[in-house]
């Protein structure tokens, strides 16, 4: 059913509960994932305009998918492919979701409300008008 599985990284703490989740439904399905991180900052927004060289920034998350796709591989025996993009995070998920003809993107919540997705944009509710596949969505942990 769901064959390849794009998995959006942030790099942050919501990575540690998207992950579980979305390997054990990986597992099941016998999936092949795709993690991909979307490096947004200043360098990497105008890379290709500037002709710039790699920031520090997309060295280091291409370090962190790197080391994430080896653990993943190591511990759950998945096929795991990763992937380093630039520029807008929901164009940006929605174009390699095209490209690699995924099957379902998974996502972690950030748990903002108005205010927050205000001020931080809301990649979840971007992909989720656009996407022509299912979500899936992991909410934050919480603390009791």
């Amino acid at each position: 059913m769901y064959r390849k599985i794009l998995v959006a990284l942030d790099t942050s703490a919501s990575d540690q509960v998207l992950l579980p989740a979305i390997t054990q439904l990986a597992s099941l399905m016998h999936s092949e994932l795709l993690l991909v991180h979307v490096a947004d900052g200043w360098a990497a927004r105008n890379f290709d305009q500037l002709k710039l060289a790699e920031s520090e920034e997309m060295r280091q998350d291409l370090a962190y998918l790197e080391s994430t796709a080896a653990k993943l591989r190591a511990s759950s025996g998945l096929t795991v492919r990763f992937r380093l993009v630039l520029g807008e995070p929901p164009d940006q998920l929605l174009k390699v979701a095209a490209e690699e003809n995924i099957d379902l993107i998974a996502l972690a919540s950030h748990g903002h409300r108005l205010l927050g997705d205000i001020i931080h944009g809301s990649t979840i509710d971007a992909v989720r008008h656009k996407a022509t596949v299912p979500l899936f969505v992991v909410p934050p942990k919480r603390t009791p």
